[in-house]
């Protein structure tokens, strides 16, 4: 009786190794798929977040807040169409009646801050809160003041609520 050696074969057959590299390119498209879609969406959240629409809403309702909770809640003004707000508010806490103002009011599609003194009224300064306005509204009830602020950049919409209650 003849014995027949077994032969062990170390090492892939080519269907394997075709199986392999197959599995291994599609693993490596999808990987590739997910980081790019990835870093789109992170770029594009990026850009939203940090567009001019985006810090401009920001520092508008910061600044009407900041202004209007300063104000006496003796006496306010407001355009019958909604288009300005003034404000009066005391220089110094040794003030008392309201010896200054701000009005809020749009010039062109930037919303601007005036202020000054009231007797005889002085006006200090005019700056620009922010740009690209495309629609602002001001409104009143009781003893807070609102702005509803639509900023529009051809890129992106925002569109910012602020309210504040004049204190003093």
């Amino acid at each position: 009786m003849k014995r027949k050696k077994l032969i062990s074969r170390k090492g892939l057959t080519l269907t394997e190794l075709i199986i392999a590299v197959t599995v291994s390119t599609v693993v490596a498209i999808v990987a590739g798929v997910v980081l790019v879609d990835g870093h789109r969406c992170w770029a594009r959240m990026y850009s939203r977040t940090y567009s001019d629409v985006a810090t401009d809403t920001y520092v508008a309702r910061k600044t009407f807040d900041a202004v209007v909770r300063k104000a006496s809640r003796q006496k306010h003004l407001l355009d019958e169409a909604g288009k300005w707000v003034e404000v009066y508010y005391h220089a110094s806490d040794a003030s008392t009646v309201p010896d200054c103002y701000a009005r809020f009011f749009l010039s062109g599609d930037r919303l601007c801050l005036e202020d000054g003194r009231l007797n005889p009224r002085e006006t200090s300064s005019v700056k620009t809160v922010c740009k690209n306005v495309s629609n602002c509204t001001f409104k009143a009830a009781g003893r807070s003041v609102q702005m509803i602020l639509t900023l529009d950049d051809r890129t992106q919409t925002a569109t910012v609520t602020a309210s504040a209650v004049m204190h003093n």
